[in-house]
């Protein structure tokens, strides 16, 4: 009963013009997930962990597939991928280039050819994992779907300002790990940044911006 004072208390004070009137902590949770997956496109920025080290990711994905950024993955280096109707290029620095080159030995490049590939745009091969690896990170609806799937657990926290934007907390504690996420408490209630703990998986922890904004992927000219 605690919970459902302190949630009525917040909704109560969130005035008729806030997006999640009337709604319970998970329901604020499941319209937040679902105005998100409604964006036409989205900048994601995504922080996880690996074999290799810490995952850094930085991309704009629209639709239909449509997706560029970066893609850092601690020790085996950086990767620019571009996917673009329907087709995937990228631009790797020579440790990615080594990494790849090392996930299939009996194809392995020589130093010339990984200098020769160094920092150039090339159509990606249908079988090269560091490329799937990267267009993983191209589709915010599985990045929710870990969110989406213990929002049921989902807590209301406090209501603050970020970036002068006014922003709603939720926490959740379900079985084996926890979450945090902040939501728009005003226009459009997007999911502005989540971290997902889960037992037996790194933790992920992603930001949200530039909602149906143009995406500029399209094919290198320097190919």
């Amino acid at each position: 009963m605690l919970g459902l004072t302190a949630c009525d208390a917040f909704l109560e004070g969130s005035g008729p013009q806030s997006p999640f009137a009337g709604l319970t902590a998970p329901e604020v949770t499941d319209k937040a997930i679902a105005a998100t997956r409604a964006a036409t496109s989205v900048r994601l920025a995504v922080t996880t962990e690996s074999a290799d080290g810490s995952v850094q990711v930085f991309v704009a994905a629209g639709a239909r597939g449509a997706c560029t950024g970066t893609f850092s993955m601690g020790s085996a280096g950086t990767m620019e991928p571009i996917r673009a109707d329907g087709a995937v290029y990228t631009k790797s620095d020579e440790a990615m280039l080594r990494a790849a080159s090392a996930d299939s030995p009996g194809d392995a490049a020589d130093d010339a050819e990984v200098k020769k590939l160094t920092g150039r745009w090339v159509k990606a091969r249908p079988d090269d994992r560091r490329t799937a690896e990267s267009l993983r990170y191209c589709d915010p609806q599985r990045l929710l779907d870990r969110l989406a799937a213990t929002s049921g657990s989902a807590h209301m926290g406090a209501r603050v300002s970020a970036g002068g934007r006014p922003t709603l907390t939720l926490t959740g504690t379900p079985a084996g790990g926890s979450w945090t996420a902040s939501v728009a408490a005003e226009g459009t209630p997007y999911v502005l940044k989540m971290r997902v703990t889960d037992r037996g998986r790194p933790p992920l922890t992603v930001e949200f911006s530039a909602f149906g904004e143009p995406v500029p992927a399209k094919r290198p000219a320097a190919l």
